[in-house]
């Protein structure tokens, strides 16, 4: 497809299905017409992990668990397939049940050779990823509910921030913005899509690249080296005033996961 009258290929970059991701209703095949329709080049498949909202028991032997896990992401795949369209696989992990990761560029036989994925801190996971060949990216981080207990931005252990959220208020996308410009880190756009009739709106969000990613690792030299196009963002916009209320605490954390004395109004 054409943006800004250049040809860009769009994707979307979180996306959950269901009987994988506890909070989402459409399976993997669901969204792939949608998408399609919208003139998406492809999606990756991101449901909730171990530690996150994740429908899968935790008590499943990690083999069976991984097996599991993946299935969201294979029924969107063989329908992508059937239909020429890109669908690759990631997952989102949570902390403390406070902040969220977006993980692409590994795959199913690398979980099942590491089951300590399960106990692993922000500097581990980031670490471990990025010596797999994987990107870890920040999902959400200035989001604000009634079952987060703080705020956490993990300055020292992402490649990259989403600073436009289908499931955030502006105010919590426009912090985003202006952190991920503080600490210089490339900037992604994702739906956070539960449901495929939210295809039907004009809220989903993407990323546009300049060039047709043959597989995930295409896809994570793209953010790694800041080789995004743009942002689909919808109706949103980041030039609103910067928001300086926070009701939850916030927490600055370095490379090796550490709290920092920093002030988050520092890193906006």
């Amino acid at each position: 497809m054409y943006h800004n009258n250049v040809v860009a290929y769009l994707y979307e970059t979180h996306l959950h299905t269901a009987g994988v991701s506890k909070c989402a209703v459409s399976g993997g095949a669901d969204y792939i017409s949608g998408y399609i329709d919208k003139g998406y080049s492809g999606l990756i498949v991101t449901d909730h992990f171990f530690n996150a909202n994740c429908a899968l028991s935790r008590k499943l032997p990690w083999s069976e668990w991984v097996k599991q896990f993946y299935r969201g992401f294979e029924e969107a795949k063989n329908e992508g397939d059937r239909r020429g369209f890109d669908v690759f696989f990631g997952w989102e992990e949570t902390f403390e049940g406070c902040d969220d990761y977006l993980v692409y560029g590994l795959d199913k036989d690398w979980l099942l050779e590491h089951p300590e994925v399960r106990t692993w801190t922000r500097g581990e996971q980031y670490r471990s990823v990025k010596e797999a060949g994987g990107c870890v990216v920040q999902a959400h981080p200035f989001r604000q509910r009634y079952y987060i207990k703080k705020v956490v931005l993990s300055a020292g252990c992402v490649d990259a921030v989403e600073v436009a959220n289908g499931g955030n208020d502006i105010e919590a996308d426009v912090l985003a913005y202006h952190y991920a410009k503080k600490i210089n880190k490339p900037m992604l756009a994702g739906s956070d899509i539960h449901d495929a009739m939210g295809t039907l709106n004009d809220e989903v969000l993407g990323i546009y690249l300049h060039e047709k990613p043959k597989n995930i690792a295409d896809f994570v030299s793209a953010i790694c080296n800041n080789e995004i196009a743009s942002l689909k963002t919808g109706q949103r916009r980041f030039d609103f005033p910067v928001c300086d209320n926070m009701d939850l605490p916030v927490e600055i954390r370095d490379e090796e996961d550490m709290v920092t004395d920093k002030h988050w109004k520092d890193y906006i």
